[in-house]
């Protein structure tokens, strides 16, 4: 009887394994950093075909809207993000973009892509407010960083302004191309992508009066209470942080900050930076 047990809770056991891994889902993550939870049914050079969790309907999207696919058998493949078939360059056929002179030992910030994944909108204002985060913490950290020199943030946006790009197109030029534009050997490119939640606080005061009756020399207390609820937004930041030189990735990492503040994707830049190849401990 115990070993017909043991079979019968076994065999439940690999059930269990068996329905979670039917029930893993692929995961799609487009260059506009909008993450899908999918079923991939079909994929050719050009699109990819899938259906959302509890539908049959077919969905199919373009490979050059793709930055990167988690198979839920857990192998990654990633995509060209400086694809131009999708995002053509800022840049016109006609129009030539002028090579600044190259400065050797001299990193440059990009503009950073301040991004909501749930409604796709980009802020510019906090995108120049975390290039300048970037900038500030790499001056302060100037020997930190030695031999490499920070180029001033006002002489980046100037080059790249005048070559057509701004953080809304920052990703569809190639990382060779933007070294020539800034005349940098060294670029730090980073990306902040987040949703915002809600939740609801409550908080009670309570306070209670004493009243002395003589008559019967008793103490009678009289309480109240006061609720009252707030509400508490959350936000849930994706931070991507890149370094490159002489046109190669060297340092790549993604990290989501441990608090759901307004200003957490502050410390996973301070955290990211002080662990790039380009920072030494003094």
């Amino acid at each position: 009887m115990k070993t017909l047990k043991k079979t019968c809770t076994i065999l439940m056991l690999l059930f269990s394994i068996l329905n979670f891994a039917q029930n893993k889902l692929d995961k799609i993550i487009k260059k506009d950093y909008q993450i899908i939870d999918c079923k991939i049914s079909k994929m050719s050079d050009s699109t990819v075909e899938y259906s959302l969790p509890g539908e049959t309907m077919q969905i199919s999207l373009d490979i050059n809207k793709i930055a990167r696919i988690d198979f839920a058998s857990g192998r990654s493949q990633t995509f060209d993000t400086s694809s131009a078939a999708d995002n053509p360059a800022p840049a016109s056929s006609s129009q030539v973009i002028e090579n600044a002179p190259m400065k050797t030992n001299t990193i440059a910030v990009l503009p950073i892509p301040y991004l909501n994944s749930d409604n796709l909108q980009s802020s510019e204002e906090m995108s120049k407010f975390a290039q300048n985060d970037i900038y500030n913490k790499l001056i302060d950290k100037s020997s930190n960083i030695f031999p490499l020199t920070v180029q001033d943030l006002r002489v980046t946006n100037s080059l790249l302004h005048k070559a057509g790009i701004n953080s809304a197109t920052i990703d569809d030029t190639p990382i060779e191309d933007l070294q020539k534009i800034l005349g940098v050997d060294n670029i730090v490119a980073a990306k902040i992508s987040y949703t915002i939640t809600e939740g609801q606080t409550t908080s009670t005061y309570n306070s209670g009066t004493a009243k002395v009756n003589d008559s019967y020399t008793k103490a009678k207390t009289n309480n109240s209470s006061v609720t009252t609820a707030n509400t508490q937004m959350y936000y849930h930041y994706t931070v991507y942080f890149d370094m490159y030189k002489n046109g190669t990735k060297i340092y790549t990492q993604t990290r989501k900050p441990f608090l759901n503040l307004k200003d957490s994707w502050i410390d996973s830049i301070t955290y990211l930076l002080k662990r790039s190849p380009i920072y030494v401990k003094k």
